[in-house]
């Protein structure tokens, strides 16, 4: 880059955020993160929120599945999280974006790690046609949740990556309170959750959502494609939340608790797996 292009390149930046700051003043927002007087994300926020993929694992009903999440779910990621799912601070849809768009580059060089963007690879080994385009499966919002809202955080996350994910996915019923319900409580209450609104054959799916608890959630999206003759290359998630196995006393029916899911995570998809209660 030559000193010109360098200088043009600063006072852009600079002018920029001098209009930032001045809409600070006339609108004030704080911080979703910190919550201190600020932008939507503060500087420090951002630094923590930078997406750093890895694969991580859940038990589901055919066995271990891997899922690549950018973030973990507590500290600043579990306070923008929420505050953008049910606090309005669609603001903060950006950085949680970038995040989210690392995750789902992650998974998908997992399938196919020379060619990017996955759409080819190491398929035929796993049974999956090479030729065969990999699509996004998000999992549905219940009504509930959107009328309160207004739209789906998954999916606006997704329009900010460029992506638009293949609606194929729709509740099957409704579902209990899943707020005092342990592990595998919760699983048992996903199961028979979701089912594809059509015949899916011979197509591909990643999955992706917004925070990973136990993976029942996942576990059932993948059921209800193969179910319809879909199959899953692999999942992402903007944040996942680290399972803790607790010393509990004699009579209680808890069996794993996750200890970041108290921090008010509102989880309100249709066959969500936190241990709170949910839309």
């Amino acid at each position: 880059m030559n000193a010109g292009l360098r200088t043009l390149t600063a006072l852009a930046a600079a002018a920029g955020g001098a209009v930032l700051d001045a809409l600070a003043v006339l609108v004030p927002v704080v911080c979703a993160g910190c919550g201190r007087p600020d932008r939507s994300v503060c500087g420090e926020c951002r630094v923590q929120l930078a997406g750093s993929p890895r694969a991580v694992l859940r038990e589901g009903p055919e066995g271990a599945f891997a899922v690549h999440a950018a973030l973990e779910y507590e500290g600043v990621a579990a306070a923008v999280i929420g505050a953008f799912k049910d606090g309005g601070r669609t603001d903060a849809a950006p950085v949680l974006a970038t995040a989210l768009g690392d995750a789902i580059r992650a998974a998908l060089d997992a399938v196919a790690p020379h060619r990017p963007g996955g759409e080819v690879g190491h398929a035929a080994a796993s049974g999956r046609d090479p030729s065969t385009p990999i699509e996004i499966a998000v999992v549905p919002s219940t009504r509930r949740a959107m009328r309160e809202r207004g739209y789906a955080p998954v999916e606006l996350l997704l329009a900010r990556c460029g992506l638009r994910p293949a609606r194929v996915l729709r509740l099957a019923r409704e579902r209990a309170d899943q707020a005092a319900l342990g592990a595998d409580a919760r699983r048992a209450n996903a199961a028979g959750g979701l089912t594809a609104d059509r015949p899916l054959a011979d197509r591909s799916f990643l999955l992706v959502d917004d925070v990973l608890t136990t993976g029942a959630t996942m576990a059932e999206a993948a059921r209800a494609l193969r179910a319809a003759g879909a199959s899953t290359v692999g999942a992402a998630v903007l944040a996942e939340t680290p399972l803790r196995h607790v010393r509990l006393s004699a009579n209680s029916t808890e069996t794993l608790r996750d200890f970041a899911g108290r921090a008010g995570y509102g989880g309100r998809t249709g066959v969500v797996d936190p241990p709170f209660r949910t839309g």
